[in-house]
């Protein structure tokens, strides 16, 4: 047989696999949670401390029993136990439970605080970023001073105006935070007002108000709001910072700052008192910055 007549055998070619053609289950959000949540232990632990404690700030009965303002003379400054797990303090008063009952007065006036300087500040970031003009120079000039007004001072001198007391620090720290939610709003207004949809309800003829509640408003409230749960842990310390000056409740009120402030006396013979206390008062800024830092991210994602 002739050469030319021998051919090579031509390879065929291999088809992928069809793809399959039945139904595909969607997955559901409560999966979608479960894997965020599993790769992010961190994010879960900080969930847990701050519900934990969010828990004691509204019903410390769960937790103990006991009366966080009865002192027992023959348990004065006892060691942490099984009896008592954070130990006692300088009368015999049970530490875990004052701990505990602290946390109503500290984290309400906290919430308190948050609250004035987001309605407070937003109000402001808001109408300056919307006005413009003359408007928005006034409202950022006040911004401005204080901003140049370091934070603790600020607060210092309005709680020494107002006079001493949970509500009076709540506010107190709650104005000395404005400044910060006054630029952030202000920014994502300027942002969210040059944006298509915002100029397509102007050219519609839709109202002023119509188009700051409905379309600015929304779109600007994200950054805002992230801000306002990272506040939260810069508002526990201020608060505690102000209660351990004196500035808190009246004593023997069990607030966290107020038992740092009658611990430092004892640090060499009975460290508990301040420690433990002042443990807490760590773990739940940082489980409270970690949150911050996840909603950041998902609000930075979406933009």
């Amino acid at each position: 047989m002739s050469e030319a007549l021998i051919t090579e055998p031509t390879a065929v070619a291999e088809r992928p696999a069809p793809a399959p053609t039945g139904p595909v289950a969607p997955r559901s959000r409560g999966d979608d949670l479960l894997r965020f949540l599993l790769q992010r232990p961190g994010l879960v632990l900080s969930l847990l401390v701050v519900a934990a404690l969010l828990i004691a700030a509204f019903r410390p009965e769960l937790y103990t029993d006991r009366d966080p303002l009865r002192s027992t003379p023959a348990e004065i400054l006892r060691p942490p136990g099984s009896r008592h797990w954070f130990g006692t303090d300088e009368l015999g008063r049970d530490l875990f439970a004052r701990v505990v009952h602290g946390a109503a007065l500290s984290l309400k006036a906290t919430l308190i605080a948050v609250a004035v300087a987001f309605a407070v500040g937003g109000g402001l970031g808001l109408g300056a970023g919307f006005a413009g003009g003359r408007v928005e120079g006034a409202l950022m000039r006040l911004v401005d001073v204080l901003l140049a007004i370091p934070g603790l001072f600020l607060s210092l001198t309005v709680v020494t105006a107002l006079g001493r007391g949970t509500l009076q620090v709540a506010l107190a720290v709650g104005l000395a935070g404005v400044a910060g939610f006054a630029r952030v709003m202000r920014a994502e207004v300027l942002r969210v007002r040059a944006t298509a949809y915002v100029e397509a309800a102007r050219v519609c003829g839709a109202r002023w108000y119509t188009v700051l509640l409905r379309h600015v408003l929304p779109n600007a409230a994200g950054p805002v709001l992230s801000l306002a749960t990272l506040d939260l842990g810069t508002a526990v310390l201020s608060v505690s910072a102000l209660s351990f000056l004196g500035y808190g409740a009246t004593p023997p009120a069990p607030e966290w700052g107020t038992l740092i402030a009658d611990g430092r006396d004892y640090l060499a013979d009975a460290w508990w008192v301040s420690t433990l206390t002042g443990l807490t008062v760590a773990a739940l800024v940082l489980a409270v910055n970690r949150i911050s830092r996840a909603l950041d991210g998902e609000w930075a994602g979406r933009r």
